[in-house]
C-alpha cells in the first residue's frame, strides 16, 4: 500500500496583521434556527469558523456574498461590520474559534462597527 494513511489539506491562511497576542482560544458550536437573520453585527477580535451542516448567506462589509455550506471556512475579522450571517432554509451549526488575549472576553456588538471619524488620529502601524 503506498498511500499515505494521512492527509492534510490546508483549508485557509489567514493574514492577522498586526493583531494582539491571544492567549485563550475559545471554541463554540453555534446553531441558527433555519431562516433566522440575526442582523449585521461586529466582534472584538477575530472570529474563524467551519460550517458543520446546514449554509449560511455570509458577507463581510461590502465585500462579495458567499452561501458557505459544510466543510466551508469563513474569517470574520475583528472590528469590521459583518453585514450578514443567516441561515437559510435548512438552518446551520457551525464551529467557531475566538481568540483572544487576556483579561478580554469575545464580544459581539449588533450593528456596524462604529467608523472612524476624522478629529480622531489613526493608531500607528507597526513596521
Amino acid at each position: 500500500m503506498n498511500q499515505n494513511p494521512v492527509e492534510r489539506t490546508t483549508l485557509a491562511s489567514l493574514d492577522l496583521g498586526d493583531a494582539a497576542r491571544f492567549s485563550t482560544v475559545d471554541v463554540r458550536r453555534i446553531t441558527i434556527a433555519p431562516n433566522i437573520h440575526p442582523g449585521t453585527h461586529w466582534h472584538n477580535g477575530p472570529v474563524f469558523g467551519v460550517v458543520e451542516s446546514g449554509s449560511v448567506h455570509f458577507r463581510v462589509g461590502d465585500q462579495n456574498e458567499v452561501i458557505l455550506r459544510p466543510g466551508d471556512t469563513f474569517f470574520e475579522p475583528g472590528n469590521a461590520t459583518i453585514t450578514r450571517f443567516d441561515a437559510t432554509h435548512e438552518g446551520v451549526t457551525f464551529l467557531a474559534w475566538f481568540p483572544h488575549p487576556t483579561g478580554t472576553d469575545p464580544e459581539l456588538t449588533m450593528g456596524e462597527f462604529p467608523p472612524r471619524d476624522n478629529t480622531t488620529p489613526a493608531a500607528p502601524r507597526a513596521q
